[in-house]
């Protein structure tokens, strides 16, 4: 499969329903989501792997892993709507994929890969959620492929080291999010994001 045909099928999958602020749900935009599929793709981490997705709203990051080949693959998010969304469009399809409804403090699986956009912890409210989702993905997984603010990259560096593992690769993107809460005074700000590989040691 062509990136630009993943990326066609990632377009169709319906947007979380109605965001939660404080979670921070913003729909990875589909061309981003299937350059970090296939850039996880050529590293040898998804065909025939088990891949999770953490914070996986309406499924993107899973059902792009289904479609390039993964062995299992499994969803997980807080938001119970967007988990009947998810579930209902790969009942539509035919996708062989397991979405749970549930918090991430609570996700026990061993699985080869995770790709995941998690919470920036911009909000107060979800202040260090990037690091509980780093940390929670690097025990369950060899390798780790997750979106942080580019500017707390020193930041995410020290902790990964801390658990024992390193950055293996890097990726800038710019990440369009639109105008979707209250409290958004533009119709698009376009935020500065890295994309990190991590490996256990």
């Amino acid at each position: 499969m062509k990136r630009k045909e993943l990326e066609i099928l990632l377009q169709r999958i319906p947007p979380i329903p109605n965001p939660i602020p404080e979670l921070e749900q913003y729909t990875t935009p589909a061309n981003i989501a299937a350059d970090v599929l296939f850039t996880s793709y050529q590293f040898g981490d998804i065909s025939d792997k088990t891949v999770l997705d953490l914070g996986c709203g309406t499924g993107i990051f899973a059902i792009g892993a289904y479609l390039m080949g993964a062995k299992k693959v499994v969803g997980v998010d807080i938001d119970k709507e967007s988990i009947r969304i998810a579930k209902q469009y790969i009942k539509d399809n035919g996708y062989d994929i397991t979405f749970i409804a549930d918090d991430v403090n609570n996700v026990d699986v061993n699985v080869d890969t995770t790709i995941m956009n998690p919470p920036f912890g911009a909000q107060k409210s979800n202040v260090k959620a990037d690091r509980r989702f780093i940390v929670k993905a690097y025990n369950l997984s060899s390798v780790v492929y997750s979106l942080h603010l580019s500017k707390t990259l020193p930041f995410l560096d020290k902790l990964i080291k801390s658990l024992g593992g390193r950055i293996t690769y890097q990726k800038h993107y710019i990440f369009p999010v639109k105008n979707v809460f209250d409290f958004h005074v533009k119709n698009k700000v376009e935020y500065d994001v890295v994309l990190l590989r991590i490996n256990r040691e």
